[in-house]
C-alpha cells in the first residue's frame, strides 16, 4: 500500500462518516440554538428544557434517517472489504 492508497481510503472514511454524523448534528444544532433563543426571551434556565428536546430530535432523526445511514456504512465497508485484494497487492 502507498501513501496515495492510504490517503484515499482515510478521505473516503472521512466523507462516510461526515455523511452520517451531519443528520444529527445538524439537526441538534437547529433544535438547540431555538431553544436558546427561547430561553434568553423568557430567562428561563432549566436543563431540562434543553436536554429533552435535544434526545427526542435525536431519536426522530435515527428512526427517520437510520435506513438511509445504515445502507450508506454497510455499503462502504463492503466496498471496503472487496477492495481488499488490490489495496494490498
Amino acid at each position: 500500500m502507498d501513501a496515495d492508497t492510504v490517503m484515499t481510503v482515510g478521505s473516503e472514511m472521512l466523507w462516510v462518516t461526515l455523511k452520517l454524523a451531519a443528520p444529527i448534528l445538524l439537526s441538534v444544532l437547529a433544535v438547540g440554538l431555538l431553544i436558546a433563543m427561547f430561553q434568553a426571551a423568557t430567562q428561563i434556565n432549566e436543563m431540562t428544557l434543553t436536554f429533552v428536546p435535544k434526545l427526542i430530535i435525536v431519536a426522530l432523526v435515527l428512526v427517520l434517517a437510520g435506513h438511509w445511514m445504515l445502507r450508506l456504512l454497510t455499503d462502504y465497508t463492503q466496498a471496503l472489504f472487496e477492495n481488499i485484494p488490490s489495496l494490498i497487492g
